[in-house]
């Protein structure tokens, strides 16, 4: 069977796929943002916060990665009503996606937090910054430079996962890929349209992040090239080490 591929009705759904792709661009950034305030909250906590605070945050981040996203949103659309918390779906779609980016956020700033060597702590300490302002201004930035790739990664996860927000009924992309298949019975083409859609919008957001991380973050990587230079003549002594060890066990 041959299939003869047929875009020639699409014209007429171009408004609706426009609007879908802001609709899903601006869940994206709202979440990104009040998520990445999430994720820089609970990462602190975690890290410096009392034991009953470190354990919420623990339980919160193990709760969050260990479920569905799907199970997620349906909680938050359809289980919050039961207590009484009513929201339309837009405000469930972004509150489900800033709780699902802050606790992967959380984990990721906290691993980048811990990167920060000790020895720029007590430096700042010794210039007499406070504990928030060595936080603020010294390990913090440092910190989102070293693992903004892997933040970059998330967000775009969360963007790409924000498709099944169309099963609450907010008109994303997907859901107007849902309705236009259902109007032209053109399932292939529709799916293939919003697939490359999806792409598109990956690639470029992930061009202008990375762009807008060497901006934000230029010269603030934490740099330990004694750690690196340290480790090299190490080597260099244990293969040293090594052969002359060889040389002598060698039978004459």
């Amino acid at each position: 069977m041959t299939y003869v591929f047929d875009f020639s009705g699409f014209g007429i759904y171009a408004g609706m796929l426009a609007r879908g792709v802001a609709v899903t661009l601006w869940l994206t950034a709202v979440s990104t943002v009040l998520g990445g305030f999430v994720g820089i909250a609970g990462a602190s906590i975690g890290v410096a916060g009392p034991r009953w605070a470190r354990t919420l945050i623990a339980t919160y981040v193990e709760l969050i990665r260990n479920t569905p996203f799907l199970v997620q949103l349906f909680f938050v659309f359809f289980g919050l009503p039961g207590l009484g918390i009513h929201i339309n779906e837009m405000q469930a779609a972004i509150l489900a996606m800033t709780v699902n980016l802050g606790a992967y956020a959380t984990e990721i700033v906290r691993a980048g937090i811990d990167s920060i060597p000790r020895g720029q702590v007590q430096a700042a300490q010794a210039l007499g910054l406070q504990g928030r302002q060595v936080f603020r201004h010294v390990v913090l930035p440092q910190a989102l430079a070293n693992v903004f790739p892997a933040l970059l990664s998330q967000v775009l996860i969360v963007m790409l996962g924000s498709a099944v927000v169309s099963q609450i009924s907010v008109p994303d992309l997907t859901s107007a890929a849902d309705f236009i298949q259902s109007r032209n019975f053109r399932s292939f083409e529709s799916y293939l349209i919003v697939t490359a859609t999806y792409l598109f919008l990956s690639i470029v957001l992930r061009q202008l992040l990375n762009r807008l991380g060497r901006g934000l973050f230029a010269g603030r990587s934490a740099r330990t090239p004694v750690v690196r230079s340290n480790w090299r003549n190490g080597w260099t002594w244990f293969a040293s080490r090594r052969s002359q060890t060889l040389a002598t066990e060698r039978p004459q």
